[in-house]
């Protein structure tokens, strides 16, 4: 049996090539990130990172991101394990429903939240309750429920749908209610990819723009959090404050990615 070329101590031109463009296109990608670390003098990266907005906003965006996570955590996993668990009818249909942010540009669900709580009858009851979310710190949170409860109950089903369900009927034949099973047995194995979710979600909450800037607005000091301090900054020229509040989404971004793997061990989700 003929042996295979791939054995021999040289590299083959195919394997060449593909190295070739995964390490251009690694590098490309390293130096344009490093190089927005580092193009600022070391001594105004701190003044500006320790500038009352960029401080402020830091604030908004770690209150509202953990709220509207939570809450996600919170209606993804029921959601999710229905998805994985339950047949039903529409439950294709429903599934779709929820990946539709997932498909939508973050302005056109921004867009579709501004009418919802607007000048809709809904949004015209809330406003007369007293409850605001039109260009209010409320309406932060909202914007990233919408946008990332999808991803949410994506890496969750996908924890769930991970499990042997043999585990669960096992546990049932030994006396556990539906909720003991749940609780005592599909929870403690669903933790991981539970945990990636969390990280993920909270993540992209922290980084959402466009559904933010529709719903919330860009008013300084009031809805900015670090992606709108990054967008009124470029925009009126302040360059040192724009890049201030990117080096912050840089290293939020690349800790919950080491986080990710770590939970997910390199598995993809989406």
């Amino acid at each position: 049996m003929p042996q295979s070329r791939d054995t021999f101590p040289h590299i083959s031109v195919f394997k060449a090539f593909f190295l070739a463009i995964l390490f251009g296109l690694v590098t490309y990608m390293a130096i344009v990130i490093i190089g927005l670390i580092v193009y600022p003098p070391f001594p105004a990266l701190i003044e500006s990172l320790t500038s009352p907005e960029i401080l402020f906003a830091i604030r908004l965006s770690l209150i509202t991101s953990v709220i509207s996570t939570t809450l996600c955590v919170v209606a993804a996993i029921p959601v999710a394990y229905s998805l994985a668990r339950f047949t039903f009818p529409g439950r294709r249909l429903i599934n779709s429903i929820f990946n539709i942010p997932l498909a939508l540009p973050p302005l056109v669900a921004g867009v579709a939240l501004l009418i919802f709580y607007g000048p809709s009858r809904f949004g015209q009851m809330l406003s007369a309750a007293g409850l605001d979310v039109i260009y209010t710190p409320l309406g932060i949170i909202v914007a990233q429920f919408f946008v990332n409860l999808p991803y949410m109950v994506r890496v969750t089903r996908s924890a769930f749908e991970a499990i042997n369900p043999r585990y669960e009927h096992v546990a049932r034949t030994l006396g556990c209610t539906e909720w003991g099973t749940f609780r005592q047995v599909t929870l403690p194995l669903a933790r991981g990819g539970i945990a990636a979710g969390l990280v993920i979600t909270w993540s992209k909450s922290i980084g959402e723009f466009g559904a933010v800037l529709m719903l919330a607005g860009a008013t300084q000091m009031k809805t900015e959090t670090l992606p709108i301090a990054l967008f009124l900054n470029i925009s009126t020229g302040d360059l040192d404050l724009a890049i201030a509040a990117s080096v912050i989404l840089i290293a939020i971004s690349v800790a919950s990615l080491l986080v990710f793997e770590r939970y997910t061990d390199g598995r993809g989700i989406f």
